[in-house]
């Protein structure tokens, strides 16, 4: 039987993980373009949004069936991606 393939996830959390400071959204920009996003099958989805010319990670957590959504500190694109990756990897929350 074959699967279906329907996204990305997160790795399981690092002892050791960086803790990233996530905040209420902030409207800075009136476009965000989405990057990359892992699977929204889980509680918790993230997505790596390009905006101004800066990048950052918003997080979307479903709770009671209502989505809460934060957003990382908007960094230069080279810094955004590695973040994204140390998410992705289990090595930042």
């Amino acid at each position: 039987m074959t699967r279906a393939y329907h996204g990305i996830h997160v790795g399981l959390l690092a002892p050791d993980h960086e803790k990233l400071v996530w905040r209420a959204p902030a409207a800075r920009s009136d476009r965000v373009r989405v990057r990359e996003h892992t699977c929204a099958c889980r509680v918790q989805s993230y997505e790596l949004c390009a905006s101004g010319g800066l990048m950052f990670i918003r997080r979307t957590t479903m709770r009671s069936g209502k989505a809460v959504v934060h957003e990382t500190d908007r960094w230069p694109s080279k810094q955004a991606t590695n973040v994204w990756t140390l998410l992705l990897s289990g090595r930042a929350h």
